[in-house]
């Protein structure tokens, strides 16, 4: 009782205490003020905020945390959910039966074929469209533009300073995208060819096959004819009116891509079809061809995608301000590059293509290609990859639009390879690997690899080659050499992000040693011709031995 009193005597004293007349009017602005068990004098509305912002702070982690520990629960019930259904559907199969060995060898080819169901396609959105809707994302595309923006006021006040106005031509676009007309005529010609030869060769073989008296010649027969017009009129024609007319690199590379990009389709489009109408022929003989429709076939031809389907998942209308949005960031692509090269690349190589070539000087060219390379594989990605099949997806409405998955996450090169252009890989996947394991029993796989991967850096070398108008295998001996040493070396095991760390080096390094090694030998074919080159000189690149003080001639800014 008296430790009471004495209390409230002691809280009697302190609020009697006289205050003057600042004081009152501090503690009528800012509230009482109270005395805390740690010695401090706050006020009560001080405390209030501040417990508040730390209960807000505390619930933002919580939720944090909680969003994290459910997407994993999601992860893993999803993961199981998708093994238990392919267990399900595995044991779904017919009861096993005892078969001799020659009988279950057989049974096992069959059930391997390559009729086999392939790749589904189901719609969804690009991964880039969906981060995009992500502000953090969505900054780091802004501060591209912002670089390319830096770009072109550099390139300005340089020419305003060396010229003195404003110079705004573009020489180098006018010289790399030369002689369109006849690009358009050349490409419409492989066009309307691969629109009719192919369709009508396999309608003519398709009508006959089940009733001709020798189906294998006249399978051979037709195959021959075939191979024929890919070989001489999709491959060899377009290939000699590039080389024969000088076409700038550029254009060249429009033809030469179409032309790769069209054999594929033709491939897929018998590939698709003609196990179908010998499987239908085996069946009823008396029924009609099965075989897709012209307007099928045409459809295939301009899908953004290499693996033939009757029908595709389709989205139920067209958004024309998506598709003048993605052709116009393709523009903006590629102005980007030209901006690259005019600031980066030629007022470099224009000079060391000139200088000896050495160690040194090969070391520093290839780490100041860096960035340059880098930005030319991120604009290529983007413009092609992203905005090009985006923009005639969406006019053909075209559903699926997995056209790359995240290969920025990638901790290893053998799943960048997988998803930096899931369009090419589906292709090798389902034509090259599967069917040579097909063939092969399923005994070589490391094979199968090795013949996807020598393919793939066969065909980019042959486009490099006839684009460039020389043939320097770096790119092939990349793909060769360090791609499948990386692809073993970097395999799907190795997570973490240091392994993301050294897949970024790795695709980084490479890029500076394509820009650099293609850049030196492109000047010093110009620097140094050789009127009657031999074979030999034409295997030989022309930078290891060009050494010149002064070019020969004066060369425009697009050379």
């Amino acid at each position: 009782m008296a430790s009471e009193a004495d209390l409230t005597l002691r809280n009697r004293r302190l609020f009697s205490i006289p205050s003057s007349p600042e004081q009152d009017e501090m503690m009528g602005d800012r509230g009482i003020r109270e005395r805390h068990p740690n010695g401090e004098i706050t006020t009560n509305g001080k405390m209030e905020v501040e417990q508040m912002i730390s209960r807000k702070l505390h619930l933002k982690r919580a939720a944090e945390h909680l969003k994290s520990d459910l997407m994993k629960q999601l992860d893993s019930q999803v993961n199981d959910f998708m093994d238990c259904l392919i267990e399900e559907s595995a044991s779904l199969e017919a009861a096993p039966v005892l078969l001799s060995d020659k009988e279950s060898k057989k049974l096992s080819k069959k059930s391997q074929t390559p009729g086999s169901p392939g790749k589904v396609y189901v719609s969804r959105r690009s991964l880039l469209d969906e981060l995009f809707e992500v502000n953090h994302i969505r900054t780091i595309y802004h501060m591209f533009i912002a670089l390319l923006i830096l770009f072109i006021l550099s390139t300005l006040v340089v020419d305003f300073i060396d010229e003195g106005r404003l110079v705004l031509d573009f020489n180098l676009l006018v010289f790399a995208f030369g002689q369109l007309p006849l690009v358009v005529c050349t490409w419409l010609c492989m066009f309307v060819s691969v629109l009719v030869v192919p369709y009508s060769l396999l309608h003519l073989w398709a009508s006959r096959y089940p009733t001709c008296s020798h189906p294998t010649l006249w399978s051979v027969l037709v195959g021959t004819v075939s191979m024929l017009y890919q070989g001489l009129g999709l491959g060899f024609l377009p290939t000699s009116v590039v080389l024969s007319n000088g076409l700038p690199p550029a254009s060249r590379f429009i033809i030469i891509v179409e032309q790769v990009r069209l054999m594929m389709k033709v491939y897929s489009f018998a590939r698709e079809n003609v196990p179908r109408v010998l499987s239908a022929a085996q069946k009823d003989k008396n029924n009609g061809p099965v075989i897709p429709q012209l307007t099928q076939y045409l459809y295939f031809l301009f899908a953004p995608t290499l693996i033939y389907r009757d029908h595709y998942p389709r989205n139920p209308y067209i958004r024309w301000s998506y598709v003048a949005t993605k052709f116009g960031q393709v523009l903006g692509s590629l102005f980007y590059a030209y901006y690259v090269f005019v600031r980066l690349c030629i007022p470099q190589f224009r000079s060391i293509s000139l200088q000896l070539f050495d160690l040194r000087a090969m070391v520093l060219c290839v780490f100041n290609s860096i960035l340059p390379g880098a930005l030319v594989l991120f604009l290529a990605f983007f413009a092609f990859l992203h905005c090009w099949l985006n923009a005639f997806a969406e006019m053909l409405r075209f559903g699926d639009r997995m056209f790359y998955k995240d290969w920025w996450n990638s901790t290893s090169f053998a799943n960048y390879y997988r998803t930096w252009n899931v369009v090419v890989h589906d292709w090798l996947y389902y034509y090259v690997y599967r069917d040579f394991l097909w063939l092969t029993e399923k005994r070589f796989r490391s094979g199968a690899m090795l013949f996807v991967f020598t393919m793939s850096a066969v065909v980019h070398e042959y486009i490099l080659a006839i684009c460039f108008g020389f043939f320097y295998p770096v790119l092939f001996c990349l793909f060769m050499c360090f791609g499948m040493m990386f692809n073993f070396i970097l395999h799907d095991r190795r997570k973490g992000p240091i392994w993301n760390v050294i897949m970024w080096t790795s695709l980084f390094l490479g890029q500076g040693v394509i820009i650099c090694l293609y850049s030196q030998e492109w000047y010093a074919q110009r620097y140094c011709p050789i009127d009657e080159p031999s074979f030999l000189d034409l295997l030989k690149p022309r930078s290891w031995t060009c050494h010149l003080t002064s070019p020969h001639a004066e060369h425009s800014g697009g050379s």
